[in-house]
């Protein structure tokens, strides 16, 4: 398969512009081209330059390189009016899902980092597909200019929040989802702050910790859902590799090297861990850590039995967050009844490759 241009950063590409014997202000024109401006396709920019638009034309067309600009396989809209899920598909035929939400004056899109997952959390769709391989930097970066081309063709000003919390796990694809990032932060190109992007781990504590020592400026989300390690290994089979306690000792490490608050999430499933005595039990291993929790009713999907708390017992389980001092948010729920909501992304699984 070819390289894609949209895996590179700009220096890369700048790199690569050079060393085909073009001057290096071109390279600022196709980044601009391709990701402050979004186009789709980089030669129906009128203004290129005859050199660039010689060199373009003939590496895209004998393959030495390539765009990701995948076609969208469905786009299913909400009945709330607010929320798209696009089906996209990759170069090699297989599917990931992306998801836009739009709040007042805002969009967010949320994004995936591979298709499938690994961590198998038995609550969620993409963890009960399981993984067929990592995204590249490419594909990441191309639902995000994808989401971009979509809010604009809408009306929208464009993105303003990025939440890798799509399909898979991000901190098991560290270095192309970092990559990634670094193309889409560019002040150059799509320019989205690295205080709007927030990182999902259902707790991969290697990522963690790189994350602290690499100082990324990017918000921390850990997915906890249980405060015991037997309670938390029944729901996220991945807590036998990295367990609850080293995933809070590199929790309380990250906060100590960045000085970052971390956001941890909480899926409330009735009868299994939404009582008062489990809301007690976070803030006791929680405490003295920069926390804000976000709790997240049960999302249905097919594989999985649980149901979500009923309103009352959320509030209280909320309530017993905050009187203990812990800022805490019952978030919204947005695209349930098109399968887009938190835990609910899926696609089929049409290209098989062994886990890394």
């Amino acid at each position: 398969m070819p390289r894609s241009l949209h895996d590179l950063t700009f220096d890369q590409l700048r790199e690569e512009i050079v060393a085909a014997g073009l001057r290096p202000a071109h390279a600022g024109t196709l980044w601009n081209t391709l990701h402050f401006k979004a186009m789709a396709d980089p030669l129906a920019r009128e203004d290129l330059l005859p050199p660039l638009r010689k060199w373009l034309t003939q590496v895209l067309s004998d393959g030495s390189w390539m765009l990701d600009v995948p076609p969208v396989s469905l786009d299913t809209a909400s009945s709330d009016g607010l929320t798209h899920k696009f089906l996209l598909r990759m170069a090699d035929a297989q599917e990931i899902e992306t998801v836009i939400m739009g709040y007042t004056g805002r969009h967010t899109a949320c994004v995936s980092t591979q298709a499938g997952c690994a961590m198998g959390c038995v609550f969620c769709a993409t963890g009960q597909m399981g993984f067929v391989r990592h995204l590249r930097p490419g594909e990441i970066v191309a639902q995000v200019l994808h989401a971009q081309r979509s809010v604009r063709a809408n009306g929208g000003k464009g993105l303003r929040n990025l939440v890798f919390m799509g399909m898979g796990e991000p901190l098991h694809n560290y270095d192309a989802v970092m990559t990634a990032l670094d193309i889409i932060c560019d002040t150059r190109g799509l320019n989205i702050g690295p205080s709007k992007i927030s990182v999902s781990t259902v707790g991969v504590v290697p990522g963690i910790l790189r994350m602290a020592a690499e100082k990324r400026p990017y918000n921390l989300a850990v997915s906890l859902h249980a405060a015991t390690e037997e309670e938390r290994a029944k729901l996220i089979p991945a807590n036998q590799r990295w367990p609850l306690s080293d995933l809070i000792a590199a929790c309380r490490s990250y906060n100590a090297q960045t000085g970052r608050r971390i956001f941890f999430a909480w899926t409330l499933i009735q009868g299994v861990n939404d009582t008062p005595e489990h809301a007690r039990l976070i803030a006791e291993l929680l405490q003295g850590l920069d926390a804000h929790i976000n709790l997240i009713p049960l999302n249905q999907t097919d594989g999985y039995d649980g149901s979500e708390s009923s309103d009352s017992a959320a509030d209280i389980f909320h309530r017993i967050l905050q009187d203990a001092g812990f800022p805490c948010t019952i978030r919204q729920r947005r695209g349930i009844d098109v399968a887009a909501g938190c835990g609910q992304l899926k696609a089929a699984k049409s290209v098989r490759r062994k886990a890394a």
